[in-house]
């Protein structure tokens, strides 16, 4: 039993982009589909297929590397509400990650979105995590 799936999916990409792996299969959910969206449409994975087979699904996801030195784009992952500790910003309070150049996944009130997008329409949410 899975207590938070959402640390799983994280460390699912993250060790297939350590590992060189093109694609990676997670198990979906309504919130692992809203976060493969948001990465998808920042440029930090290729592509995505979601797959509705038996009762939950899966999440196909093509990691995407640089061209010339082959690293993977995503540098870094970071959990950043647990369930043991929940995270929580107002819209004035929500981070930038790297001075702009990373991405923070909040759960508001009206979906999930980036932390910029959060703060043009003044929702604050819950802090899922960084991504650069």
């Amino acid at each position: 039993m899975l207590t938070d799936p959402i640390s799983d999916y994280l460390t699912r990409i993250r060790n297939a982009s350590r590992a060189g792996h093109r694609v990676v299969d997670v198990p979906a959910s309504n919130l692992k589909k809203q976060m493969t969206k948001i990465l998808f449409d920042q440029g930090y994975i290729l592509s995505y297929k979601f797959e509705e087979n038996s009762t939950q699904g899966n999440i196909k996801i093509a990691l995407k590397y640089d061209k010339f030195t082959k690293e993977p784009v995503i540098k870094k992952l970071q959990r950043v509400s647990k369930p043991g500790l929940r995270k929580y910003a107002g819209s004035e309070e929500l981070p930038r990650v790297l001075n702009g150049l990373g991405i923070a996944i909040v759960s508001t009130s009206h979906g999930v979105m980036t932390s910029k997008q959060a703060k043009q329409e003044n929702v604050g949410g819950e802090v899922l995590c960084y991504v650069y």
